[in-house]
C-alpha cells in the first residue's frame, strides 16, 4: 500500500507500508496537495464524544469505540486517563481497558498504556479542578501495587501532587518500575517540587492549568517546574486552557525538546452545545465555542478539543510552526512513554494520518491498517 503527499517539512514523499510498518519512505517530484503525518500519540483522553473512561459502567465495548472514534480524530496512539475516584472504581475500569486490549490487537497498539490522575491531589479549589474533593487522598504504594496487578502492569503515568504526605516516597516506588510521576493538580512549594524530581519525578502535567485562579508573583509552582529542566510538560492548546501569548511564552521556556501536547479531552468532546450531567464534575456546561466548563462559572472541566484540534490551533494562533507542532503531538508523546511511534521513517510502525493543508482529517492508519477515510 502507498501514500503519496507532503511531510510536516514541504517534502513530496511516497510512503510504503508493507503488513504493520513502513517499508519505505522516498522523495518524489510532485504529489498530492495534502499533508502525510505521523499518527498523533495523546497522553491524556479522559473521553470523548459522550464515552467515558471514568464512566461507572465502562465496558470493552465503550473502550474500542472511544478508541475507533479518536482514529477518526488523527489520534492513533493515546493513554485513556483515569481521575480521582474510590479504589474500587479506579481497578474496575483499570481492568475494563486491560480487557479491552486483550481483545482487539488494534485497540492494544492503540492503548500502550493508562495516565491515573489523582487522587493525590491538592485539596484546594483551583488546583482540584473537577475532581471529587470525597476521594482525595495521600499517595499509597501499596494501592499502585493494586492498580498494576488489575490491569497488568498498564499504568504507565500517575499525576499527583508532591506537596501531599509521602509523596517523595511514592514517586521513587513508580521510578524504580518505570512509571512516570507527573506533577499536577498541586500547590506545592518549591521546595515540594525539587523533592518530587530528586524523587524521580519527570513530567508536569498540563501546565499553568490546575492552578489557583489567583497566585503570587514569584515564587510560584509554575514558574518552578517551567525553570526545571528535569521536567518535561504537557500543555492543552485548545484556546481555553492557556492564551497564545501564555502557551508561546511556556513553549520557548521548557524548550520544544521537553514540551507535549495533549487533549484533556473529557466525555463531552465533540458533542452538541449544552447543559450535561456526566460522572465527572457532575453538571457541565458545553458552550457554543467549545468551552466545557462547571456551571456557573468559568472553572474548566477538562477540555472540548481532540488532539489534531489542539494542533491546529498551536499551528494558527501561535508562533510554533507544523513541523514542530506534530513534534509536541507525535514524537515528544511516544519518546516519554518509551514506544516507537511518532516518526515516518523505514521500520517504523505504519500508524499515520493524511489530511488537508488545513489539517482536517482524510485517512488514518493504525499499525499498517486502514481504520479511517473520509
Amino acid at each position: 500500500m502507498t501514500i503519496e503527499g507532503r511531510l510536516a517539512d514541504g517534502r513530496p514523499v511516497r510512503v510504503e507500508l508493507d503488513g504493520p510498518r513502513i517499508a519505505a519512505v522516498t522523495e518524489v517530484r510532485d504529489a498530492p496537495d495534502a499533508l502525510v503525518l505521523p499518527g498523533l500519540v495523546d497522553l491524556q483522553v479522559n473521553g470523548y464524544g459522550g464515552r467515558d473512561f471514568n464512566a461507572d459502567d465502562l465496558s470493552t465495548g465503550d473502550v474500542a469505540e472511544l478508541v475507533r472514534e479518536l482514529w477518526k480524530r488523527g489520534t492513533t496512539t493515546l493513554c485513556p486517563t483515569i481521575i480521582t475516584a474510590p479504589e474500587d472504581k479506579i481497578v474496575r475500569n483499570l481492568r475494563v481497558i486491560a480487557a479491552a486490549r486483550e481483545a482487539d490487537p488494534l485497540v492494544r497498539h492503540a492503548i500502550p498504556g493508562v495516565h491515573v490522575e489523582g487522587p493525590y491531589l491538592a485539596a484546594d479549589d483551583g488546583p482540584r479542578g473537577a475532581h471529587d474533593a470525597e476521594h482525595l487522598r495521600d499517595p499509597d504504594v501499596a494501592e499502585f501495587g493494586r492498580w498494576q496487578e488489575a490491569s497488568g502492569g498498564l499504568v504507565k503515568i500517575v499525576t499527583l501532587a508532591p506537596e501531599r504526605a509521602g509523596a517523595a516516597g511514592y514517586i521513587a516506588e513508580l521510578s524504580r518500575h518505570g512509571v512516570v510521576a507527573a506533577i499536577g493538580h498541586t500547590a506545592a512549594s518549591p521546595a515540594d517540587i525539587e523533592a518530587a524530581v530528586r524523587a524521580g519525578a519527570r513530567l508536569s502535567t498540563h501546565l499553568g492549568n490546575g492552578a489557583h485562579a489567583v497566585i503570587r508573583r514569584h515564587p510560584n509552582y509554575i514558574w518552578t517546574q517551567l525553570a526545571e529542566d528535569r521536567l518535561a510538560a504537557t500543555f492543552i492548546a485548545d484556546g481555553h486552557h492557556l492564551p497564545a501569548d501564555t502557551f508561546t511564552v511556556m513553549l520557548r521556556a521548557k524548550g520544544a525538546g521537553r514540551a507535549l501536547l495533549v487533549s484533556d479531552s473529557v466525555a463531552l468532546a465533540g458533542c452538541a452545545p449544552g447543559d450535561y450531567t456526566t460522572p465527572v464534575g457532575g453538571r457541565i456546561t458545553v458552550r457554543e465555542d467549545g468551552r466545557v466548563t462547571l456551571p456557573g462559572g468559568e472553572l474548566l472541566a477538562g477540555s472540548g478539543s481532540s488532539l489534531i484540534e489542539c494542533l491546529a490551533w498551536a499551528v494558527t494562533r501561535t508562533e510554533v510552526g507544523l513541523g514542530t507542532a506534530v513534534g509536541l503531538a507525535a514524537a515528544n508523546p511516544a519518546r516519554l512513554l518509551g514506544i516507537d511511534r511518532g516518526r515516518i521513517a523505514p521500520g517504523a510502525p505504519g500508524d499515520l494520518i493524511v489530511t488537508t493543508p488545513g489539517l482536517s482529517l482524510l485517512r488514518t492508519f493504525v499499525n499498517g491498517t486502514p481504520v479511517h477515510t473520509t
